[in-house]
């Protein structure tokens, strides 16, 4: 028994190798390291959208959207939500709008 544990652990590690290589030859790559690519930090791209909308951010995560890689911050100002859209390149405010709905834009037709 302990054998076939040994041996199905190798055919496992060998698995995840030939998994980790191959997609490393085709060129995929895992999406949170995309981000390492971004001429901005995240911490840049918040203050440009709390500066934006006035207020203080709540979330923001780096996407790629039909304009690009984009920062997509959601700030809160007062009693309202606004979800900003910062240039990953440039630090720019690419589009800003309110969320009147508070959910998550991975749905948007906007993006």
């Amino acid at each position: 028994m302990n054998r076939y544990s040994k041996l199905s652990l190798l055919a496992a590690a060998i698995a995840a190798t030939g998994s980790v290589a191959y997609a490393a030859q085709r060129g995929i790559e895992n999406d949170a390291m995309a981000i390492t690519k971004a001429k901005i930090p995240l911490a840049q791209a918040v203050t440009t959208a709390e500066q934006h909308a006035n207020g203080k951010a709540a979330r923001a995560e780096y996407e790629n959207s039909k304009q690009g890689w984009v920062y997509d911050v959601e700030v809160v100002s007062g009693a309202k939500v606004f979800d900003v859209k910062v240039d990953a390149d440039n630090g720019t405010v690419i589009s800003s709008a309110e969320d009147k709905a508070d959910r998550d834009n991975d749905h948007d037709k906007q993006d």
